[in-house]
């Protein structure tokens, strides 16, 4: 289904009518690819039609169910089918053995949202797939180049570096990093120069390198991405930065440095205080010893005294876990320990009545859009900080047009995950989740939130109490 709607997709880019004629603009005149680049990536065009993919599929004999399964077509809600994708160029995503499994479509101008991508569907799983790699596959071996985007990927392809390959609109999640693990020895973490994109790199780089990958991280310079920089400058420049792409420790001290000025003295402490705590998190010493030279020299700090600095936050660090460890215990001896929730204990009534609005979030479609169109709640209406993420979760979702939250995994731990889908199952069990059971959950939510608010916390006092309890007993 997907081989022939990809088809579909790049015939409609060359036909003739208006919005074919700007998606074919878009490549060729704007992102500068040539006729060559965008066959080889099977680009394509989905015409700003309301079911006119769906018509075409239906015609080669697929089912309303199938359509749908396969995330081609929408349901409306009064069971009409829809097209997914509509006025936005497309991009397949084909596996390593060159099969397409999925789409990511992106609009022409500023709108919102950006890029519509697949769900997750029989045949893809986003968190398990890597744009690209069925091309990089075959010259990423020494090192291979992770992008944030497709356009990036595509562009950097076009200028001849083949062992680019970007994730599919999430975060690095660990499956990718073990695929990539496979094919090299080396990433080199390219991402936007923006704030999200460096905070993005930082994540990609802890995720890659537990699966024992070197790492390193370009900065670019001049531009906010690689393809606006290869436009700007040429690919043999490019070459040049990737040359001179930094160590993960390099990249860490580079932007702790960049945040003060070491002509003055408090901001010379400040700087070699934070880079001091990075340095005591690794675990080789013969690392460490390299990089109490970098800094030495970088901040022209006596090395000998940075050392001591590491050696004393090491110590500190050995003596918090320690401390961590024997209250998780005194924890679970007082038999209120929560690893998923850990604001639980602190109001166990309005964590229940969150888990009743997330699980009715998280079945039923029409509730979260009337949740965020209307106001109902917002994450201030939440106490726990678990419940939050996850009704952030949704939020971010939602904007981007996803109601299925395959992609969980990558945002969430197994036993989160396992938390969640136990919100949903409860809900399910019950009889009544109407509308009117919705609305009745959120107001009993916003309530207890509030009375909450007006209530000194209870916790430290009752932890005083059971502590001198344990006392009079020994």
């Amino acid at each position: 289904m997907n081989k022939i709607a990809a088809k579909w997709f790049f015939g409609h880019l060359f036909s003739d009518d208006p919005g074919a004629r700007a998606a074919l603009s878009y490549f060729q005149d704007k992102r500068r690819l040539s006729l060559a680049t965008i066959k080889h990536f099977g680009l394509g065009y989905a015409p700003d039609s309301y079911s006119a993919l769906t018509s075409y599929m239906k015609s080669r004999g697929y089912t309303d169910d199938e359509l749908v399964e396969s995330f081609l077509s929408g349901r409306s809600s009064n069971g009409k089918l829809y097209d997914t994708f509509r006025n936005r160029v497309m991009f397949p995503i084909i596996d390593v053995s060159g099969n397409v499994i999925a789409f990511g479509g992106r609009v022409m101008d500023d709108s919102k949202p950006k890029y519509r991508n697949s769900s997750d569907t029989p045949a893809f799983k986003k968190s398990r797939n890597i744009f690209a790699l069925n091309f990089a596959r075959l010259t990423c071996s020494e090192s291979m180049i992770l992008c944030e985007g497709y356009m990036d990927v595509i562009a950097l392809h076009a200028a001849g570096f083949t062992n680019a390959v970007a994730t599919l609109g999430t975060a690095i999640t660990s499956e990718q990093a073990r695929i990539m693990a496979k094919y090299t020895k080396k990433v080199i973490i390219c991402y936007d120069s923006d704030e999200p994109g460096q905070k993005a790199a930082k994540r990609a780089m802890g995720m890659l390198e537990e699966v024992g990958l070197e790492v390193s991280v370009l900065k670019i310079p001049d531009a906010k991405d690689p393809d606006e920089y290869i436009k700007t400058y040429g690919a043999d420049k490019f070459r040049k930065v990737i040359e001179n792409s930094k160590s993960k420790f390099e990249y860490n001290m580079d932007s702790v440095l960049s945040k003060y000025d070491l002509s003055l003295p408090q901001d010379k402490i400040n700087a070699v205080a934070e880079l001091v705590k990075i340095i005591s998190t690794v675990y080789s010493a013969a690392e460490r010893d390299v990089y109490v030279h970098a800094v030495a020299e970088k901040t022209g700090v006596d090395a000998q005294s940075i050392r001591r600095d590491v050696e004393s936050a090491q110590r500190r660090a050995t003596y918090r876990a320690r401390r961590e460890e024997s209250q998780n215990a005194i924890r679970m001896a007082q038999g209120y320990s929560d690893r998923v929730n850990n604001d639980y204990i602190k109001a166990p009534d309005i964590a229940n009545k969150e888990e009743h609005v997330l699980g009715l979030l998280m079945l039923y479609p029409e509730y979260v859009k009337k949740t965020f169109t209307e106001g109902l709640l917002s994450v201030d209406d939440f106490f726990t900080g678990f419940n939050k993420r996850v009704f952030e979760y949704i939020k971010d979702k939602y904007s981007e047009g996803d109601t299925r939250y395959s992609d969980m995994d990558a945002y969430f731990t197994p036993e989160e995950v396992g938390r969640i889908t136990g919100m949903k199952v409860a809900r399910m069990t019950l009889g009544d989740n109407s509308e009117t059971v919705f609305l009745q959950c959120a107001d009993a939510l916003r309530s207890a939130v509030s009375k909450k608010a007006d209530q000194p916390d209870t916790l430290g006092s009752l932890e005083e109490m059971l502590n001198k309890k344990r006392k009079e007993l020994n």
